[in-house]
């Protein structure tokens, strides 16, 4: 049996130790900027991919740590670049993290994340810019400390995401708000929220999550009605379970929570990606061959299953995964993009990538977020045919792509390039690949297991 080897990373460092080039194994984490990725298309898709812990989950899951005094492990967790910022900023709180030491051949590990004591209540701008699920401290802080100040987030650019929901959402329980110089400071009074009820106007999945954080260590009882659920949002509820703590409703979109007094550690395993295995599948869709999504959980994939079927593409699923078989020529598709149950908004770019040369033209809407087609114009440089209006992109099938240098502009729109790289002439270079970093844990690897032509290089 191999030994374990921990890495231990307690508190704040200062800011020439970079957290995050340490955990990705690279002399400097400004090199991400530099890499590309090379793809040759014209190879089919064959083998196995494993999929990896979902980046949406993970995220939501780490903030969790703060809840209590006590460790908590999570396994499965994916080596992302996203993943370390949000430990970066848990260790600025007080929270120490361990990794435990793994081959750097395998995907996801396991870390044990212990706040014994929280701090500090603020999460400064120079972390929360770099990725919007920072704001996801707020509710647990509120929670454990009575108090927290937390920067307004950032994030990819595909849209307007205010998070007035999760502010009033701490409101109706509670506790007293004021925002200021990009900052917003949120209060209970006595040190902990006494409980109300929150229906959202609209449907929210980070909302959701920072009201669920924030209510669990509550006097009272909570209730949020049209809470978000998304597979996601389950995930975490079981986890606050572990932890001790009183949630009715899991999987319906009213969720009672009894707060109690305090929180346990717990070990928990992080859902599988369901966005990961999505893309694979649109990949293979558009390639052609057949892969085994190992890991992949076909419970939480209805809309995306669905849609790929109706494409045209073979969707068996199995004990222990889902597989997916494709002889490259599909369907068009009308596709509009909604709250869980619905066609997810992270699916879209990579269903437009498949589309590309659908036999007719397909039709997608996006309902979410109103800049989510910054991908066209690149795709564009490929060959492909895309009329955008309002929130509807008209994609018509052609013959063939051909391959072009092109820029990443988001995380899901970077995977849309890829696999459109995948089936282009020539070869498609792909700049600003450190979105990539942030949602797909080796992708690379994971392409080039199952025969595409798809590599990493580095201008640095």
């Amino acid at each position: 049996m191999r030994s374990a080897r921990f890495m231990s990373i307690v508190g704040p460092r200062p800011a020439r130790h970079s957290w995050l080039g340490l955990a990705l194994g690279r002399a400097d984490v400004r090199s991400l900027n530099m890499d590309r990725i090379l793809i040759r298309g014209g190879n089919r898709l064959n083998g196995r991919i494993p999929i990896s812990g979902a980046k949406n989950s993970a995220l939501t899951l780490l903030p969790c740590a703060l809840l209590t005094d006590e460790p908590l492990t999570l396994r499965n967790l994916p080596r992302l670049a996203d993943v370390d910022s949000f430990g970066h900023l848990l260790n600025q709180l007080g929270c120490s993290t361990m990794i435990e030491g793994a081959r750097p051949e395998d995907f996801g590990r396991v870390m044990t994340l212990r706040a014994g004591k929280v701090t500090a209540t603020m999460a400064p701008y120079d972390i929360v810019r770099k990725m919007r699920a920072s704001i996801l401290v707020l509710g647990p802080l509120l929670a454990r400390a009575g108090e927290a100040t937390v920067s307004l987030p950032g994030g990819c650019a595909i849209g307007n995401r205010p998070i007035d929901l999760h502010l009033k959402a701490l409101e109706a329980f509670g506790a007293e708000i004021e925002t200021t110089a990009g900052y917003v400071t949120a209060r209970a009074k006595n040190g902990r929220l006494p409980g109300g009820t929150i229906v959202f106007p609209v449907v929210s999945v980070g909302a959701t999550e920072n009201a669920l954080m924030a209510a669990v260590r509550a006097k009272g009882t909570c209730i949020l009605e049209n809470a978000a659920r998304e597979p996601e949002i389950v995930d975490l509820c079981r986890l606050l379970v572990a932890m001790g703590a009183h949630i009715e409703g899991i999987g319906t979109e009213k969720l009672v929570v009894e707060g109690v007094e305090r929180l346990h550690g717990a070990t928990y395993a992080v859902m599988p990606d369901r966005i990961e295995a999505g893309s694979y599948a649109c990949a293979v869709g558009l390639a052609g061959g057949k892969v085994d999504l190992d890991g992949a959980c076909a419970d939480d994939m209805h809309a995306t299953l669905a849609a790929l079927r109706e494409a045209g593409v073979e969707v068996t699923e199995r004990q222990g995964g889902i597989t997916v078989a494709s002889d490259g020529k599909l369907n068009p598709l009308t596709l509009s993009t909604a709250p869980f149950p619905g066609f997810a908004t992270d699916m879209q770019a990579q269903f437009m990538a498949m589309l590309l040369r659908a036999n007719g033209a397909s039709v997608l809407t996006e309902t979410i977020f109103e800049n989510r087609y910054m991908h066209v114009p690149e795709l564009a440089r490929m060959g492909a045919d895309i009329q955008v209006k309002g929130r509807t992109a008209v994609v018509r099938g052609v013959q063939r792509l051909v391959g072009a240098p092109v820029m990443a502009t988001d995380l899901r729109a970077s995977m849309s390039l890829i696999i459109a790289g995948l089936v282009a002439e020539g070869e498609t270079q792909v700049a600003r690949v450190y979105h990539l970093d942030r949602g797909y844990e080796r992708l690379e690897e994971k392409f080039a297991a199952v025969g595409a032509d798809v590599e990493r290089v580095s201008d640095g």
